[in-house]
């Protein structure tokens, strides 16, 4: 990405739009990049980036838990934070698992209140590190739940826009990291690319849009922390323009070049086919593929349907198996070449699609 998005931009794109932020501390960070990139073009700063909890974060206001409630980094966890000026509505909230009775709380707040426009969502590293052997197991069914859940709460043309977990380091501390599982450390990297995959198939076959951060922040880790698992300022203004170019593109406004006037008309999503026509001709970003129907039983495993989606999951196959291990086994990347050029072959009926 050659540019950020600016504050006059993103301000015009989210003029009368309602914004949730549904996740952990990295989510809190976006939420937080958000609400400063909306009133100046400036970054956050490391005090910014450490604080949980405040009472006020630039203008706006803690409304449940944090420094409300118990300062803990156990499940219990609670943080609801909401920004609102005289055209922008921004909340956020703090998730430790993607389904659970807490959840179901917020999503009545949906059913009942104010309707979102944009959901922004991710939950994973607590959800397979924090409830046992079996959480892994768990998070897929409660991803089940949950993306089953919010179809049907918020509006048709609600934006939810599921982010993938970022790469975590080899070496992590963290508040979800407690003294009790310090020895699923080194490992954690590896479980979500596993959680990761399965998340974002599962999301885009029921109707999400999928962001994923871990395959655009592959190569920038000299912005990830010390810790292992929170980015820096610049990182999360990235992640701000990532976002934002993506709900400008299921819009139909075009970034990073002046946006539509406001009186024009209050932008509204694009239909599928048009989104997907966007989605191809973008140079700058890499998103997983567009939503369509599935015409498979298989919800999960039966979803290549395009040579585009193909390709780009060999590739990413490929480069989270030589990611895996500082020296790759080269009959394993062996393997998976042969397997992503089956597939190539299958669909396409002869092997010149590659030439």
């Amino acid at each position: 990405m050659k540019t950020f998005v600016t504050q006059r931009q993103a301000s015009q794109l989210l003029h009368n739009k309602f914004v949730v932020v549904l996740g952990g501390s990295v989510q809190r960070s976006m939420y937080k990049d958000l609400v400063l990139l909306l009133q100046r073009d400036q970054y956050l700063t490391l005090p910014q980036l450490k604080s949980k909890g405040e009472l006020s974060f630039e203008r706006d206001a803690l409304v449940e838990g944090g420094r409300l409630g118990p300062m803990t980094n156990g499940t219990e966890y609670r943080e609801v934070r909401q920004y609102r000026s005289d055209h922008h509505l921004l909340r956020f909230y703090f998730l430790t698992r993607i389904y659970s009775p807490y959840v179901e709380s917020v999503l009545e707040d949906f059913r009942h209140g104010l309707k979102p426009d944009v959901i922004i969502v991710s939950s994973c590293v607590w959800d397979i590190t924090r409830y046992g052997r079996e959480c892994l197991e768990q998070y897929k069914e409660n991803l089940h739940k949950f993306f089953g859940q919010i179809k049907t709460i918020v509006c048709h043309d609600c934006l939810i826009l599921w982010t993938l977990a970022m790469p975590l380091g080899k070496k992590i501390k963290g508040g979800f990291l407690v003294p009790e599982i310090s020895h699923l450390g080194p490992t954690v990297c590896y479980n979500i690319i596993e959680a990761n995959l399965y998340s974002g198939r599962l999301a885009d076959t029921y109707g999400l849009d999928v962001l994923d951060l871990h395959f655009q922040f592959r190569l920038s880790l000299q912005h990830r922390m010390p810790d292992g698992v929170h980015w820096d300022a610049l990182a999360h203004r990235r992640i701000s323009s990532l976002l934002l170019q993506h709900a400008a593109d299921a819009w139909g406004v075009q970034l990073p070049h002046p946006l539509p006037l406001l009186a024009q008309g209050a932008l509204q999503r694009q239909s599928p086919a048009q989104y997907e026509q966007n989605h191809f001709r973008s140079h700058n970003f890499d998103f997983a593929p567009s939503n369509r129907e599935q015409q498979t039983s298989d919800p999960y495993w039966n979803h290549l349907s395009s040579p585009v989606t193909i390709t780009i999951t060999l590739h990413r196959l490929m480069v989270t198996t030589i990611e895996a291990s500082q020296f790759p086994d080269i009959m394993v990347v062996m393997v998976v070449m042969v397997t992503g050029f089956q597939q190539l072959v299958a669909f396409t009926g002869h092997p010149g699609f590659l030439v």
